[in-house]
């Protein structure tokens, strides 16, 4: 008992001391969901592309606040040891210790329920999937990436890439001060996947749908190619699922 009151203290004392680490997005409106054209939509012989990223849709959220970077090794590390002896440690760190090389990378190998649990203990939570999406855009209205539409290259996102995450906040940060909301990892968020959610989700602080086998991912990672690495893009896995291209970042209600 003693020791996991230690650890709701430890808690407390981090979320306080990381709230510099997050920015508040505002309360407002913005347009969910993929406007721009896939090559193959005009295809007739594709008859049933996946079109899980639409209909675009008009979402109503209120204020959240959100970390600005994803979680990185060197703060797991510190929630890995406070949990004395909890929380399972990523197997690619020696020893039980992210490498000093590594430290400011983002954690990658966590489940959903592993990253759910840090963002808990720092007095957050994983962001909705509409919450993600407006603070990807960062203001901007159907634009396809977290900078607009102009083509990703390695001056805006790590991407593409076979030598795994680099350190949080290498690129330029979005109109909201966001950095890696494209590439890098991919970041779970709180919602369960469904194919069709949304031609029926509701129009305010929607949380997905009430039932599913798979978890939302969101952003795209250092191994994938320009496509999927747009605010629209929906993508999904195991909530047990460990890959060294998964992460996450935590959110928070702004009151």
């Amino acid at each position: 008992m003693a020791r996991l009151g230690a650890f709701a203290l430890l808690a407390i004392a981090s979320a306080l001391a990381q709230d510099a680490d997050m920015v508040r997005i505002p309360a407002g409106d913005f347009e969910m969901g993929r406007s721009h054209a896939l090559p193959d939509d005009g295809l007739k012989w594709v008859p049933h592309i996946l079109r899980d990223d639409r209909p675009v849709h008009t979402v109503t959220l209120s204020g959240f606040d959100m970390d600005v970077h994803e979680v990185t090794n060197r703060q797991y590390a510190e929630f890995v040891a406070a949990s004395g002896g909890e929380v399972r440690v990523p197997h690619y760190w020696p020893d039980g210790q992210p490498p000093d090389a590594r430290a400011d990378d983002p954690v990658a190998n966590v489940t959903w329920d592993e990253a759910a649990a840090y963002c808990r203990w720092h007095q957050k939570r994983l962001p909705t999937e509409a919450e993600w999406e407006r603070a990807c855009r960062g203001g901007l209205e159907s634009a396809e990436y977290p900078w607009g539409d102009e083509e990703v290259d390695e001056t805006k996102a790590h991407y593409d890439s076979v030598k795994g995450p680099k350190a949080v906040c290498g690129y330029p940060e979005n109109g909201f001060g966001l950095c890696d909301m494209a590439g890098n990892v991919w970041e779970w968020v709180a919602d369960l996947y469904e194919k069709d959610y949304y031609s029926q989700s509701p129009a305010k602080n929607p949380t997905g749908p009430a039932d599913g086998r798979y978890r939302m991912l969101r952003g795209g990672s250092w191994a994938d190619v320009p496509k999927f690495l747009t605010c629209a893009q929906r993508s999904y896995a195991r909530p047990e699922e460990r890959s060294p291209n998964i992460g996450f970042r935590c959110a928070r209600n702004a009151d």
